[in-house]
């Protein structure tokens, strides 16, 4: 949502056993595990990416309205293909909003992140089944 274009990016990966990996961005680490023990699967990451850069575009995009937002917290749920690549099918992303934020602006916020600000989803494919909804609470 930034003016200026932004950088490009480099992250390393490092495998530290097993399927466990620590990867940086910068000076920024966290670990994956291909087999979900001991830290977020590749895919979960993708997951938490995906909700991570809409709810942050939904926040900043309510909060530039300088509306009463008192909360915020989405829930993400996805099928995978049966068969490999056992890639994301359908994603259904729910925003739980508290604060006095009337519906419409709620509902014009995630369409702005799905259709113009949230560059993981457009690094996605376009035929993953993606839906969204949201809940305000006081």
């Amino acid at each position: 949502m930034a003016s200026e274009p932004r950088p490009g990016l480099a992250v390393e990966m490092e495998w530290e056993g097993g399927m466990r990996f620590r990867g940086w961005a910068g000076e920024r680490a966290m670990s994956l595990d291909g087999d979900s023990r001991s830290a977020v699967s590749p895919v979960e990451a993708l997951a938490l990416s995906l909700a991570g850069c809409m709810a942050s575009d939904v926040v900043h995009i309510l909060r530039k309205g300088r509306l009463e937002l008192k909360g915020l917290r989405a829930r993400l749920d996805a099928e995978r293909a049966r068969e490999e690549p056992r890639r994301l099918v359908t994603v259904d992303l729910r925003f739980l909003v508290r604060g006095a934020v009337p519906s419409e602006r709620v509902e014009r916020a995630i369409a702005l992140s799905r259709e113009k600000y949230c560059s993981v989803w457009h690094s996605l494919r376009p035929d993953i089944a993606f839906t969204t909804s949201f809940e305000i609470s006081a």
